[in-house]
């Protein structure tokens, strides 16, 4: 360490009145770290003593005389440093908050204690009636007030893929990735609302949370991509920090297996957004240019953008400061039910409820069966699938209030019933739709339920993992994500008036999965159902082994006979007329083992490819009006 650098931590260090062995004596439990101090600048010898007021003298008793590894103790305080500006409230709030609900793990402690669980009020859709195409409509209107925010901080290991999620294929008819397909409709919104407004230039904003796991890949995808279409000053990208390790019961922080001067770290959860959108600014900003709503999302439901429409507008007839997209849940259903509580205390809230807490919760406060199915033939609390519309204006009111910290847990795996150790350091998670739960009483919080075929198809567990899936639930792998977009797809076209033929069952992966024609097409031809019933007319109709691909905004399907593999592509200004039969050997599926290390991962985490032997495709480049006929 240079002679100049030593000199100005020294300073600061006297600045302070601190000198060794005159005015350190709070340093005097540790003194290996007290031997130290002349290294340490003003700020970092404040963050020394909110450590050992906080109990982690641990974190210093390895380290030798002053002159040794020098380098790597302001290294460590580097880290303290980033650690204590990225967690509202700063680390020591972080270690006060741990030993709390480290107690209260270790006592047994139920979090809802006092809390009376009922259904809360919410929006029940049917795809198609007149009310959906209503709803659809309004939440068009309504994009262009509108940000999106993509919570992509996870890397694709637990799926058997080593790359980013958002890079993987949505569906491999045409290889279009997660990233892709969540802009091109995004910029389908932009364009459809500005249109009905009468034609403005509003772009909506895209906001994308990456990790240190996933942010210069998520950036190089973009960049590489020309951001698929969309300006790159549209979209902002908003790194999280991960929080400390905890080594016990006491909230000591967990050194670094591998090296002594680091704190060992891990993810703190997608809830980070809130407080990442707070302190980027980003938030007034959206409010000073007539922004009204935040759309949250994820990073591998290839449907989703089939419910958000509809469910913005919900969001904005219904007044709705919080909407959380859901779907018709199993009682007892491995995914969390949105529950409204009522405290003893008069306090109400509504938030997801897990549902192995949902069950037991209800069975104690006076429901004896438990989660269980109504005459609907499914639970009362629906499936939350963890995308959430807010109001702007309440949500920055609440953010001022709270700086976006959102309600933490820790879930610590205990060596024996003493609960004294742990098995390997935790800590603490909070998650995104947790959101509510400072809201007041006032908040209006609802929820709009769709059709899981329509909404909700996560690409989640690997191969290994779905095959185990109990018979009956659903997979969320690869596999089952790439089939059911061409079941929603088809059933799409079906509402509009096409004849789509049955699927057929097969296998792949040890999956058990419906095979529905391979249809698919771009965001801007079928953004809504009003889109894709105006363009399908005339008796049409795709048999079970076809592909259909459309590329374009102006491709009407008037009786078409589709027995094969068929692509459109065509540019704006071409209105092009698919009519007649059109027959060839198309493109065959042919399973693939997951273990074949000679097939990419993406396929191999799929279970299929396709044979691409014989396909039609044409391309309409210039403007006019086109028809393709047998």
């Amino acid at each position: 360490m240079a002679s100049g650098a030593v000199d100005a931590a020294a300073e600061g260090v006297a600045a302070l009145g601190i000198s060794a062995g005159d005015g350190d004596e709070w340093a005097q439990p540790s003194p290996a770290l007290r031997r130290n101090l002349r290294l340490l600048s003003h700020d970092q010898v404040e963050l020394a003593k909110m450590l050992l007021n906080e109990g982690q003298g641990h974190l210093f008793e390895h380290w030798p005389e002053p002159g040794v590894d020098d380098d790597k103790k302001k290294s460590f305080f580097d880290q303290v440093c980033r650690l204590h500006s990225s967690y509202p409230g700063g680390l020591a709030s972080y270690i006060q908050n741990a030993k709390k609900l480290l107690a209260d793990s270790k006592a047994g402690q139920n979090p809802y204690d006092g809390f009376t669980p009922s259904v809360p009020s919410g929006e029940v859709l049917t795809f198609g009636d007149d009310n959906f195409l209503s709803l659809e409509a309004a939440g068009v209107k309504e994009a262009r007030n509108a940000a999106f925010v993509l919570v992509a901080g996870g890397l694709g290991e637990r799926l058997g893929y080593k790359g980013i999620k958002v890079a993987l294929p949505r569906e491999t008819t045409t290889g279009k990735c997660f990233l892709q397909h969540y802009i091109e409709s995004i910029l389908a919104l932009q364009e459809a609302s500005c249109k009905l407004e009468g034609g403005c230039d509003t772009k909506i904003p895209f906001v994308i949370m990456t990790s240190d796991d996933t942010n210069a890949l998520t950036i190089k995808l973009l960049e590489s991509n020309s951001y698929f279409g969309m300006e790159p000053s549209q979209v902002k990208i908003l790194k999280q920090e991960k929080v400390a390790c905890l080594a016990d019961s006491d909230a000591r922080l967990a050194l670094d297996p591998n090296d002594k001067y680091k704190i060992q770290t891990k993810p703190h959860g997608h809830g980070d957004v809130h407080s990442l959108l707070y302190s980027s600014g980003l938030l007034e900003q959206w409010k000073s240019t007539g922004r009204k709503w935040v759309l949250f999302f994820q990073d591998t439901n290839g449907l989703l953008f089939n419910a958000i429409p509809s469910a913005l507008g919900v969001t904005a007839t219904k007044g709705y400061n919080v909407n959380s997209l859901a779907v018709p849940r199993k009682a007892k259903e491995a995914i969390g039910g949105i529950t409204k509580l009522t405290h003893v205390d008069g306090r109400t809230m509504v938030i997801n409820v897990e549902y192995n807490q949902l069950d037991p919760l209800l069975r104690a406060t006076g429901h004896p069966d438990g989660d269980a199915n109504s005459e609907t033939g499914y639970s009362p609390y629906p499936g939350n699938i963890n995308q959430l519309i807010l109001e702007l204006g309440p949500y920055i009111a609440e953010l001022k209030k709270t700086h976006g910290a959102i309600s933490e847990f820790v879930n610590p795996k205990y060596t024996d019933s003493t609960k004294t150790a742990f098995k390997s350091s935790t800590r603490l998670e909070c998650m995104m739709q947790d959101y509510p739960k400072t809201l007041p009483p006032t908040a209006k919080v609802g929820f709009t339920v769709m059709d899981t075929w329509l909404a909700y198809a996560p690409v989640k567990n690997n191969p290994e993992d779905a095959a185990k899936v109990p018979k009956g639930n659903p997979f969320h792998s690869a596999t089952s994500g790439e089939m059911a977009i061409y079941r929603a797809n088809s059933l799409i076209l079906r509402k509009a008036g096409a004849q789509i033929y049955d699927p057929v069952i097969s296998t792949f992966n040890g999956q058990e999965v419906e095979v529905w024609p391979r249809i698919t097409w771009s965001p801007r031809w079928g953004l809504t159902l009003k889109d894709v019933k105006e363009k399908v007319n005339g008796n049409s109709s795709v048999s079970q082994r076809s592909v259909l691909v459309i590329n374009g905004q102006n491709v009407i399907i008037d009786g078409l006979s589709l027995d094969g593999a068929l692509i459109v592509n065509s540019v704006d200004e071409a209105e092009v007329k698919v009519t007649g039969h059109i027959e060839n050997k198309g493109w065959p599926i042919r399973h693939i083992d997951y273990k074949d290390t000679l097939e990419k991962e993406e396929t191999r985490i799929r279970g299929f490819k396709f044979e691409k032997v014989e396909q039609l495709e044409v391309n309409y480049t210039k403007p006019g009006k086109h028809c393709l006929s047998s």
